[in-house]
């Protein structure tokens, strides 16, 4: 244990990854493992080739619950949920007025309220903004008595169906209520590596029983806060704070995927006439796009992105070495003009102006399950 975890919060499972010899670090106000002692390399291949287990707790989990929740929600985010059908989950943000994303989130609808996931470094914010905005009918509920794992890898799958059955054959973005060893959980099919895998929120006095099991399973091993950060990285997912934040829109960090049709017709969310006239007219200054260093020095987030003239036109967000690729990726924005995949750019890494590339982002390919239709 290396963090003074005198004025950190702690997990439910914070004593198993002290007694698993994890490194702990602050992050996002808690004491959480960055590594374990098979290194964050080993934990990243171990969990691109296998299945890896990472504790999520810190998350925020919270429920929404009254008649037409869905309908109010929708008044917050850009993402469609009046249309989502129970049992499914969707990823959308927060936005300000300005178009800013105030946080991204998991949304899921369940068959009598709305369950949603939250960053832990913005969970206090986003459960002040919804309540600032929740009308006396609706009930918001922070669950403080639950953690949440996610399970992920090609053999994720499996190992949740050994204590669920019928989890491997769970649709992607879905999600159910079932017991593991007899405890009520909330199992989710999603994550944020890339990997296929589950989401799994448990009672707090229930997590360390439910993960001492799941790590007994042979393809399980225990993953830090490093590995999940290189995961999501070459997966082309966005790291809230950094990649994404108020001084970007959706449509800035190329998330215009995420906003639902019909929003996009009837706006109706904080910031829509800014983020849906960036939309039409496909008009902004920045983007975010994958960069490709041609070497093999990784550029770290704030590193200046320039142009053969030397200036500066854009700035790395998020950079390292990815493993599963097999060299250095980063993200990042540049000037619009510079966005096209292919484009040459350049580096200010250590005072050496390094060759890059504009490159397609996911670096390694995404492998959800989709079930057969």
């Amino acid at each position: 244990m290396s963090a003074d975890s005198s004025n950190l919060l702690q997990t439910p499972l914070f004593s198993l990854h002290e007694e698993l010899q994890g490194k702990m670090v602050p992050f996002a106000g808690y004491a959480m493992p960055v590594q374990y002692p098979l290194g964050v390399m080993g934990e990243h291949n171990h969990t691109r080739e296998s299945a890896g287990l990472f504790d999520v707790s810190h998350m925020g989990q919270v429920v929404i619950s009254g008649e037409k929740a869905d309908e109010w929600l929708e008044t917050l985010v850009p993402g469609n949920i009046i249309d989502l059908k129970p049992g499914r989950i969707r990823y959308t943000m927060f936005t300000d007025e300005n178009g800013g994303i105030l946080d991204d989130l998991m949304i899921t609808k369940r068959e009598d309220d709305i369950f949603m996931v939250v960053n832990a470094a913005c969970k206090e914010q986003d459960i002040a903004h919804m309540r600032a905005h929740l009308p006396d009918h609706l009930t918001l509920t922070e669950f403080d008595d639950r953690a949440l794992v996610a399970l992920q890898g090609p053999k994720a799958a499996g190992v949740t169906a050994r204590f669920v059955p019928g989890a491997d054959e769970q649709d992607f973005m879905s999600y159910m209520e079932a017991d593991i060893l007899g405890v009520p959980c909330f199992i989710s099919r999603c994550g944020y590596t890339g990997e296929d895998g589950h989401e799994i929120s448990i009672p707090a006095d229930k997590a360390e029983e439910i993960c001492r099991a799941l790590l007994a399973e042979p393809e399980v091993e225990a993953i830090g806060l490093g590995a999940r950060d290189s995961l999501r990285l070459e997966a082309g997912l966005c790291l809230y704070g950094h990649d994404i934040t108020t001084e970007t829109t959706p449509i800035e960090g190329s998330l215009q995927w995420s906003i639902g049709k019909r929003r996009r017709e009837n706006g109706g969310f904080p910031g829509a006439d800014v983020i849906l006239e960036q939309l039409k007219s496909a008009n902004v200054d920045r983007k975010r796009v994958g960069i490709l260093p041609a070497g093999r020095a990784p550029a770290r987030e704030g590193a200046e992105i320039l142009n053969a003239d030397d200036n500066v036109i854009g700035v790395v967000t998020s950079g390292g070495f990815g493993p599963t690729f097999g060299g250095p990726v980063a993200m990042g924005y540049v000037k619009s003009e510079y966005s096209e995949n292919g484009t040459d750019v350049f580096l200010q890494v250590r005072k050496k102006k390094l060759e890059a590339k504009v490159a397609a982002m996911p670096f390694v390919p995404q492998r959800y399950y989709r079930k057969p239709k």
